[in-house]
């Protein structure tokens, strides 16, 4: 399935919904609501309403973790529903609630919301191999070593054609074009041969970068913070695909665009790296949790900074993989910038 989260504005206000992805891409395709599924699919097999309201709100909620949460049951369950819709042509559940929308009507949501937690790897020796000269310094043997990561503000989550806000700190900003998975099974000590179990589903990530603060934070040992996690700046969508649409998760071409200027033609083969191995070392001693967002890292000119570029206000980002679509930001500033990194305590 491609799940896509959307917004809607009814007389009631604004309202979310997961849909499923049923033709087309995410700008211009169909799209099947699968909470108005789930309830179309339960009164046509004269279940109750009470009860329809019950069983949907378990096993198809308008919430992509919740519904991960939900497990094969759920996913079985919408795949009938979806199926249903298909071969009986609705259009509208019992309840009057619309079940198929275009993708030109919506609003696009982070394909997870606050997830209970981000990690972001470094994956792709290509762009070390290009930064890491840039700061005279060599590649740190320890990143041969162990798949090393940091955690981002799971709040800070920006979706598919959202624009970016500078943060008032920041003179220019960066992007890191990055592929994803979602959690589906959590766990912990889990061995690299069963890992894959593990994986819901992929997505691609564009980790917006701050980078004159994120340099200086670091130069304490610790972050990056402010230079990653203000509003909107990890950006996943806009589809979620599940595990088993993809044979070959290392065999998807990464490419980017800014303002329609290629930056990037990358590729997911080139990643040291495997999201296998990031699962057993993330959950060596650790538990895992369901919905959990484990980032690669930037791909081989995957970032300005590997370039010596920057995105300046109203660039337009356009990301795309093989199978998981095309991501669309574009960055803007509505406050000035300060001039300064310094806080005024």
């Amino acid at each position: 399935m491609k799940l896509l989260a959307f917004e809607t504005v009814t007389s009631e206000g604004k309202r979310r919904h997961l849909g499923a992805l049923i033709e087309g891409d995410a700008d211009t395709g169909q799209i099947i609501d699968l909470t108005s599924a789930s309830r179309a699919l339960l009164a046509s097999q004269g279940v109750s309403k009470e009860e329809s309201e019950r069983v949907t709100d378990l096993l198809c909620p308008p919430s992509t973790l919740r519904f991960i949460e939900g497990g094969g049951r759920a996913r079985e369950h919408a795949e009938n529903a979806v199926e249903q819709v298909l071969t009986q042509g609705w259009d509208k559940a019992p309840t009057n609630e619309v079940i198929r929308y275009s993708a030109s009507e919506i609003k696009h949501l982070p394909a997870i919301i606050k997830p209970p937690l981000l990690r972001d790897f470094m994956a792709f020796e290509d762009h070390l191999l290009n930064v890491f000269p840039k700061l005279n310094r060599p590649i740190p043997d320890e990143w041969y070593r162990r798949p090393v990561y940091y955690k981002g503000n799971p709040s800070s989550i920006g979706a598919h054609k959202q624009e970016i806000e500078f943060p008032e700190y920041a003179e220019h900003l960066d992007l890191e074009f990055e592929f994803a998975i979602v959690i589906g099974k959590g766990g912990a000590n889990i061995k690299v041969d069963d890992a894959r179990k593990h994986i819901y589903g992929y997505t691609i990530y564009n980790d917006f970068s701050a980078r004159a603060i994120q340099s200086a934070e670091m130069t304490v040992g610790l972050g990056p913070a402010k230079g990653k996690d203000f509003i909107g700046a990890h950006v996943l969508g806009p589809v979620l695909v599940t595990a088993d649409e993809i044979a070959d998760p290392y065999d998807l071409s990464m490419k980017c665009w800014i303002n329609g200027e290629q930056w990037t033609n990358g590729s997911s083969a080139k990643m040291k790296w495997k999201f296998e191995q990031m699962i057993t070392y993330a959950s060596w001693n650790e538990e895992l949790q369901v919905g959990e967002v484990f980032g690669s890292g930037t791909v081989g000119d995957g970032s300005g900074a590997e370039q010596d570029k920057v995105l300046n206000p109203g660039d337009v980002i356009t990301l795309e993989m093989t199978t998981l679509g095309t991501l669309k930001n574009r960055v803007v500033r509505n406050k000035p910038f300060s001039g300064s990194l310094e806080y005024p305590f």
